[in-house]
């Protein structure tokens, strides 16, 4: 089942596990998936996370989508639009794993938000050019992210403040 999310085009959807005596078996992704991929890949990407690093902000304009897949840890996943001060908080775990869509317009970034090495490949429907990169930075900190909602909640404690990776969950 897809889920949407309060920034239009963040979508996710659940991997169905099937385990068995042999272990467990899931498709990751399938091209007939047309409500959450709408285009195919280009290019297929692996990254790993020590406990506790932020990998953000940053953004593509040029038409790039991030399909993030967590198959290790637990990574909370958010992207920001600036234009309506709304960030969407995901996270994605590799005890569930969820292919979550992200349109690179979005300001986005990731946290590893568990005492482990996270483990996430990610695909993109464009392919990194080093010689004209499709990438815009801010700083992880930046004070400049200052969300009016998250995940749809205008009463979120962390609205109306800069936003903190590191606020403590259920504060």
């Amino acid at each position: 089942m897809i889920k949407n999310y309060a920034l239009e085009g963040i979508k996710s959807q659940e991997i169905n596990l099937l385990p068995d005596e042999r272990g467990l078996f899931a498709e990751a992704i399938r091209s007939d998936w047309s409500e959450l991929i709408d285009e195919w890949f280009n290019q297929a990407n692996l990254s790993q996370s020590y406990p506790g690093i932020v990998r953000a902000w940053h953004r593509h304009m040029r038409g790039q989508v991030d399909y993030f897949l967590v198959l290790k840890g637990a990574l909370k996943i958010c992207a920001y639009d600036e234009r309506t001060n709304k960030l969407v908080e995901i996270v994605g775990s590799g005890s569930k794993p969820t292919l979550v869509r992200i349109p690179g317009h979005y300001w986005h970034g990731t946290k590893n938000v568990c005492d482990e090495l996270s483990i996430t490949v990610y695909f993109t429907n464009k392919l990194y050019d080093p010689k004209n990169p499709d990438e815009e930075r801010r700083p992880w900190n930046d004070p400049t992210i200052v969300p009016m909602e998250i995940n749809g909640n205008k009463k979120d404690p962390r609205v109306n403040q800069p936003f903190d990776w590191f606020y403590p969950p259920y504060k």
